[in-house]
């Protein structure tokens, strides 16, 4: 399998820290971005922490019987459970968390997992999706009917996490499997991004990832756009392009969607006790 990446953090241009961190696997396998908050050193811990957790216990484990979902879910267990235990060893940084939004490649199947506001974005034939749903108040208001997707775009509790690593009454983690096909892109990004370019900025970006050589240029770009539209919080980008040999079998009986309103049978996982790794 062989796809390109390329991925960027950056402070922004009024937050004196960076509480974001990033892993992209060189070998196209696993991609991570995390979110910290909770304080200066609060946050990069547990973002730090969660990005390490995540890619070591994932890729130790990469040749194992397990199967990709539970894979996961463990994976995001452990990396919660040493949030917690580093908590406890520094009550200084008892309030940090991050959120998380990952992309991983293995046994011919891609997936999906998050927990947060972190988002993943597809973009094909011109057209972008959001493939994440946001762990915010603001979003299960909108999903309720209470707030209008405007409204929902300045609220003052739209950074309002219902959601995170870091925390003991963590229950669900959203894990599905992914219908990519060649041309497809995948942008995953902290809200730094989000919060100052809309999708038709998105869209724009992304549109430009048609050769092999300027992944690192279309980040450079996103994030650079998002420092000129005021740069408020940390900006995080990670863009994976998939060609041919990098598309798992399109012949798999998935919902394009990938929302679980849509009833798919991956359906989101308990985090629960967990056995195994």
């Amino acid at each position: 399998m062989n796809c390109r990446s390329s991925g960027l953090t950056d402070r922004g241009m009024l937050r004196s820290v960076n509480q974001d961190n990033l892993f992209v696997d060189p070998d196209g396998r696993l991609f991570i971005v995390a979110d910290g908050m909770g304080g200066h050193a609060g946050g990069q811990e547990a973002s730090r922490i969660a990005t390490e957790v995540l890619s070591e216990v994932i890729l130790n484990h990469w040749d194992s019987d397990q199967p990709s979902d539970e894979l996961l879910k463990i994976a995001i267990h452990k990396a919660n459970e040493a949030i917690l235990d580093d908590q406890e060893r520094h009550p200084e940084r008892a309030e940090m968390g991050t959120t998380i939004v990952l992309v991983l490649y293995r046994s011919g199947e891609w997936w999906r997992a998050h927990v947060g506001d972190s988002r993943l974005y597809q973009s094909r034939d011109g057209q972008l999706q959001q493939l994440t749903r946001d762990h915010t108040w603001v979003a299960r208001a909108v999903e309720a009917g209470d707030l209008s997707l405007e409204q929902a775009r300045t609220h003052p509790w739209r950074h309002v996490l219902m959601q995170c690593l870091g925390r003991r009454d963590l229950e669900l983690v959203e894990i599905y499997r992914l219908n990519l096909q060649s041309g497809d892109r995948l942008l995953l990004c902290s809200d730094g991004l989000t919060e100052e370019l809309s999708d038709g900025e998105l869209i724009h970006h992304l549109s430009q990832l048609r050769s092999a050589t300027n992944l690192s240029e279309i980040s450079d770009q996103l994030v650079q756009s998002a420092k000129d539209r005021g740069g408020r919080d940390n900006i995080t980008v990670v863009l994976v392009a998939l060609d041919a040999e990098d598309v798992a079998d399109e012949d798999q009986d998935l919902d394009p969607d990938h929302e679980p309103s849509e009833g798919m049978s991956d359906a989101t996982l308990s985090m629960g006790v967990v056995d195994g790794l």
